[in-house]
Formats: C-alpha cells, structure tokens, sequence
C-alpha cells in the first residue's frame, strides 16, 4: 500500500505556497506606497494591500519593510506595474497584472507561459475593451433567496451599482471610486465578504470548448505561480466545479 506525502512534505509545500503569496503581497504593497504616499490612512491602495497582507497573517515588521521599500528604500524605486494583454487557449482573453523590477524577464515568462498554452501575446489594448474596472465583494450564499436578498438590500443601500448571483454567491459590484464606502457599509450591516478587491471584470463570459479547458487551466495556474504576476482576469465561462 503507497504512502501518502509525508507530514514534512506537506508543511515544505505549504511554506513554499505561503512564500509565494508574500512575495506578491510585499510587491503590491511596495507599489501602492510609490504610487501614493506611505501612510495607509491617506493611501486607499496601500489601506488596501495592506489589509490583504494582515488577512495573510503578514507581521507588521514585513508589511513595514515593504511601505520603506516603496518609500525608496532598498531598490523600491525600481519596481514597476505593468500590465499585459493577450489570448488563452480558444481565443480566451486575458489580461495580466503584474509588478516587476525586470520588465524583460517578466514579458519573457508571460509569453512563454500564453505560448506554451496555445495563446499568445497581444499589443496593449487588444482586450480591455472586453472588460470594466470595478469594484467587486464576493458574499457566500449557496443560492440561498433569503441570504441573496439580505445581501441585495445592503449592497443598494450601501451605494453598489448591482448585485450578481451566480455559482452559490451573490458579487456586489461598484464603482472604483465608492469601493471602500461599499465594503465599510456592508461590514457594518454584519455582512463578511469571502473576498474583494478592485478588479478587470469581464463584460460577457464566453464558453470554453472541452478540448481547451484543462489547456487554460494549466496555463491560469502557471501564470499565477509566476513571481512577478499580481492578478490574472480572463472573460471564460468556467465550469462551477473548478470556477475561481
């Protein structure tokens, strides 16, 4: 009878993950402060990658290290937010957020990833048309009718421009702008969100053939274990077995 993966296997796997998501984390942090100002109380952003790095059980030490860093300090400076567009596999697609202090290696691993995969890379602009800056809480309700309409009520009283339910959640949507205003409003109608954030969400969802879905998959996942990727949106209409 085969072993399972040892206990010190799984805990190595899980640190290396836990890494991953720091590393990410720290960039964006280190971004939203050169983009703004240090102080997270006058920086939206910063207020919120760094609520995103708590979340992580992030230690104040490190998430202050990465404020510093964006400051100017210890190569900060040359950090940058870029953002590529292109296609998956069945003409998916897809537009991928990343911060980087090597641009060429960056556009080196997305290309090699989208190409991999069937895909390739197109010029800036080729797929923003399809999607729309928001701001986006996901809320857990199972299709519950009684939880979507406790949500409905206090998403629209609370300032949100519409409210979505699919695959057993209800999304809120707003304006980039009234975000935070939404979330606060929501939190204090007792409402916990699984996740939210500002994000490219697609204007229609397209269908992805039986053929090209593990191909996608495989490349979303590749795409986000890259180091310097900080988001991935794409417009596919994936199955609720494996849906974000």
């Amino acid at each position: 009878m085969g072993r399972g993966p040892s206990i010190e296997g799984r805990k190595s796997a899980e640190d290396a993950k836990r890494a991953k998501v720091f590393t990410k984390l720290i960039r964006e942090i280190t971004v939203a402060t050169r983009a703004g100002v240090a102080d997270p109380a006058a920086n939206s952003r910063l207020r919120s990658a760094v609520d995103k790095a708590l979340s992580a059980n992030m230690t104040r030490d490190t998430i202050d290290r990465a404020i510093k860093r964006g400051s100017g300090a210890d190569g900060g400076a040359d950090m940058q937010e870029l953002r590529y567009e292109g296609y998956g596999p069945a003409g998916i697609a897809l537009i991928i957020e990343s911060f980087t202090d090597n641009p060429v290696r960056t556009v080196a691993e997305v290309r090699h990833a989208l190409t991999k995969h069937g895909g390739n890379l197109g010029t800036s602009g080729s797929v923003a048309f399809q999607f729309t800056r928001c701001g986006e809480l996901v809320f857990i309700t199972h299709g519950d009718a009684a939880a979507e309409e406790k949500v409905l009520e206090a998403a629209l009283e609370a300032g949100a421009d519409d409210v979505v339910n699919e695959n057993g959640e209800s999304v809120v949507l707003c304006a980039v702008e009234n975000f935070e205003a939404v979330q606060q409003a929501l939190v204090e109608a007792g409402l916990s969100a699984q996740h939210g954030g500002v994000v490219m969400r697609p204007n229609n969802r397209v269908a992805v053939p039986d053929d090209a879905l593990e191909s996608l998959l495989d490349l979303l996942e590749k795409l986000d274990a890259l180091d310097d990727v900080s988001d991935v949106s794409h417009n596919a209409m994936l199955p609720a077995e494996v849906a974000e």
